[in-house]
């Protein structure tokens, strides 16, 4: 079993949100929506080949990529009109992205309530940033077991 630990990408995004006043949180975490990578070519326009995160309302997919020396690669879509949830993706992508198989399975399951935004978003917004990283940790397990 692994056990959790935060990653260094992952704590510096956590504090940064819990730096700030809780009103102006929601304003970062709408910055972050507008940082969200676009997905390599080869998912581009695939969702099929992705995976639906459905415990969040807006259509968002993920999937990972784990290479041979075990680096993760995390892609995200999530619309410009769902923007809270667009951040939230952001989030897992660049905190994600670059870890080792372990340390994505270290993350701590409860860590989108540790951003300080349990106030600013609604629980359901919660639910579905916690739906896409579990969905990620399942997505790194497969690809680890394969």
């Amino acid at each position: 079993m692994t056990a959790s630990v935060l990653p260094a990408a992952l704590a510096e995004i956590r504090d940064e949100f819990l730096e700030l006043p809780e009103p102006d949180r929601l304003q970062l975490l709408l910055e972050y929506s507008n940082e969200l990578p676009a997905v390599p070519a080869k998912y581009d326009g695939h969702p099929e080949l992705c995976e639906r995160v459905v415990e969040c309302q807006s259509p968002v997919y993920i999937i990972l990529d784990v290479d041979d020396a075990g680096r993760v690669a995390m892609h995200a879509t999530a619309p410009p009109e769902a923007p809270t949830t667009r951040g939230f993706a952001s989030i897992l992508v660049q905190g994600v992205t670059g870890l080792t198989v372990d340390e994505v399975l270290g993350i701590p399951d409860d860590f989108p309530q540790s951003i300080g935004l349990t106030r600013a978003v609604s629980p359901l917004r919660i639910a579905g940033m916690t739906g896409m990283l579990l969905r990620a940790k399942r997505q790194v397990r497969a690809a680890q077991a394969a």
